[in-house]
């Protein structure tokens, strides 16, 4: 192609230099003394030369184990320090940083071993049974086997390295490397929930990483004076992602490390460590408020809370805002791309329920939902917030539009640039999309579409409803009929008053109302806060 200026220099600086890596290193020079990690559990605190210096101990590790270009790096770490350290050294080397679920079953994580293959496998101490079985099931052995703890203090055992041994010696310099870093260069696989045992991975490079924190820093937005803590675990998309390590590195900003959640805790550490955002998922932000109401902090030093996954329904949301902080974001994505649709504080509580209007950079529509195959990006459902139809989305900075080693599901999921998401919604002439359910949990009862989501809405209005999830179970004289699984707030809640409420709620048809209610101690999510619908229709089969 003939361009009318030579382009030469420009992309050779930017293919190769406009990488997350260069953007870290950027902090490290111009904020070298500045707080760039802190960990209150045990009072440490690395400044953004310390940071660089300790990813380096473990960048030089690696090398000496042959970690290169393309390697996987894979770890199974609550937020840490050394999660930080892999995210970071395994760039520094060009391998592959793989967070995976440490909640996932010994069993799944072998697959994923299987599937990456990974060089180096890294778990926290409080994982080790599930990671030697997962170990010990796998086909593959990773070549390097490192436990990792909290206090650095885990010993190791046979065919297992600790830590502190595994970076003890090696040097503090920024490593050499024999090649050029590239912008489309994998730099993270995330593995994300699937309905099959098919390892379900996505792989995002330089640009990705680079564009998913402009986005979050341009949104917030986001300032080297920010001190962060995602209450969320980070080896997902928006723990990474969202005020995770990825961004407030990236721009400057303070990591403040939540090991795991605590609601108590959380609002004490804002208070005492004065942090300015915190990032979560709608569970999490609700029980944010029970303990605030019981035992109010100061949180004058919040510049906004964020939530993602699910969105906040009208009524907890204008709770929130009273008891938390005036300015509440939600965001709406997939593992894929990260988020696509944001509502902003002026946004809410008006358009509470709704998953927002697209991001600045992205494109989301909602178009006609087929049973098979994709309708073309242009079949567009009405914009008047009736219309049920299929989400799809154009994130080009943000998403790699493939899975790693999985063509056919990649076929299956990207089309003529767009992710198809399979999740069920309406938009209006405004273009804010409310999620109404997904294709694959849609309910069809006598002939009629029920998309769980709206049940839900009208379940969690109830004052002694905590939670709810609805599904539909297989009838021979309906095809499927509703059944909702309830966590109440109260324990004198029955099955006789919620059939009531639903009898008596105006905007719920007959045929929308479950014909059980079970009450349960709580329901499955997904660690980005989503009711995982298949999962409870599999317990709800087991009852039967």
């Amino acid at each position: 192609m003939q361009y009318t200026y030579d382009t030469t220099m420009f992309q050779d600086v930017f293919e190769h230099e406009f990488t997350y890596l260069n953007g870290f290193l950027r902090n490290v020079t111009r904020f070298a003394d500045r707080p760039a990690v802190f960990c209150p559990l045990t009072g440490r605190r690395w400044t953004y030369r310390a940071l660089n210096a300790d990813a380096n101990r473990l960048a030089h590790a690696l090398q000496a184990d042959g970690v290169g270009r393309g390697d996987v790096v894979m770890h199974m770490l609550l937020n840490s320090a050394e999660f930080v350290f892999c995210y970071l050294a395994s760039q520094k080397v060009g391998a592959v940083n793989c967070p995976i679920n440490y909640r996932q079953a010994a069993g799944e994580i072998a697959l994923m071993i299987d599937d990456s293959r990974p060089k180096v496998f890294v778990f926290d101490e409080e994982f080790r049974e599930t990671a030697c079985q997962a170990l010990a099931l796998a086909q593959y052995r990773p070549e390097r086997v490192v436990v990792a703890d909290l206090w650095n203090r885990a010993e190791a055992q046979k065919g297992e390295t600790a830590f502190r041994n595994y970076v003890g010696g090696c040097s503090e310099d920024d490593p050499e490397r024999c090649d050029r870093p590239h912008i489309y260069d994998e730099t993270t696989r995330l593995y994300t929930s699937g309905t099959t045992s098919r390892p379900k991975a996505v792989p995002l490079n330089n640009i990705n990483e680079v564009l998913s924190s402009h986005d979050v820093i341009m949104h917030f937005p986001l300032n080297p004076t920010d001190r962060t803590m995602n209450m969320t675990p980070w080896f997902h998309r928006g723990g990474l992602h969202s005020g995770g390590p990825a961004p407030t590195l990236y721009v400057g900003g303070e990591v403040v490390i939540m090991r795991d959640f605590n609601p108590r805790r959380c609002l004490q550490y804002v208070e005492k460590y004065k942090l300015t955002f915190l990032i979560g998922v709608p569970t999490i932000i609700s029980m944010l408020a029970r303990a605030q109401e019981s035992k109010p902090a100061d949180l004058s030093t919040l510049r906004g809370i964020v939530a993602m996954g699910a969105p906040f329904e009208k009524a907890a949301c204008e709770k929130y805002l009273k008891l938390l902080t005036p300015n509440i974001f939600n965001g709406y994505g997939t593992t894929e791309s990260f988020w696509n649709t944001f509502l902003r504080p002026y946004d809410l509580p008006e358009m509470a329920g709704a998953a927002g209007r697209s991001c600045t950079d992205d494109e989301v529509r909602v178009v006609r939902a087929l049973r098979d195959g994709h309708a073309e990006p242009g079949d567009l459902a009405a914009k008047d917030g009736r219309e049920v139809g299929e989400v799809i989305i154009k994130s080009p900075g943000k998403s790699s539009y493939c899975y790693f080693n999985n063509p056919e599901l990649t076929a299956q999921k990207f089309y003529k640039g767009f992710l198809y998401t399979g999740d069920l919604a309406t938009w209006n002439e405004q273009e804010f999309v409310t999620i109404t359910g997904r294709k694959d949990d849609m309910i069809v009862s006598s002939g009629e579409n029920v998309y769980p989501t709206q049940i839900e809405a009208i379940l969690n209005e109830h004052p002694k409803v905590m939670e709810s999830g609805v599904v539909g179970i297989p009838d021979s004289l309906r095809g499927e009929v509703i059944e909702a699984y309830v966590v109440s707030s109260d324990s004198s809640l029955t099955a006789e008053e919620l059939k009531k409420y639903c009898a008596g709620h105006p905007m719920l048809s007959p045929y929308k109302r479950p014909r059980a209610y079970h009450f349960v101690e709580e329901l499955p999510h997904t660690a980005t806060g989503k009711l995982m619908h298949h999962k409870l229709r599999e317990i709800a089969l087991n009852r039967k």
